[in-house]
C-alpha cells in the first residue's frame, strides 16, 4: 500500500518537475515570467530529481548553471542514498 502510494507520488512529482523545465523554457524563449530557479530546485528535491534531468537533456535546459548541472544529480545522489537506507 505505502509502496503504491510513493510510486504514484514520484510518478506525479516526476512529471511536474519535467513539465516545468519546459514550460521555464518556453517562457525563456518567449521572454516572458519564469519560474524562479528556487521552485525548480524545490521540485527536484520533493523527488522530481529524474524529470529535473530528464527536462534539463531534454529541453536544453538550465544545463549550463553550475548549481544545477550540479546540484540536481546530487539531489538525485542523496536521494537514492537515503532510499537505499530505508529498504
Amino acid at each position: 500500500m505505502i509502496q503504491n502510494v510513493l510510486t504514484v507520488y514520484l510518478t506525479v512529482i516526476n512529471l511536474i518537475a519535467f513539465g516545468m523545465y519546459g514550460v521555464d523554457k518556453q517562457k525563456a524563449i518567449r521572454k516572458q515570467w519564469r519560474i524562479p530557479e528556487a521552485q525548480l530546485l524545490a521540485v527536484a528535491a520533493l523527488g522530481g530529481s529524474v524529470g529535473a534531468i530528464l527536462g534539463m537533456q531534454f529541453f536544453h535546459h538550465k544545463t549550463r548553471k553550475w548549481k544545477f548541472r550540479v546540484g540536481v544529480p546530487l539531489i538525485l545522489a542523496v536521494q537514492l542514498i537515503l532510499w537505499r537506507m530505508v529498504q
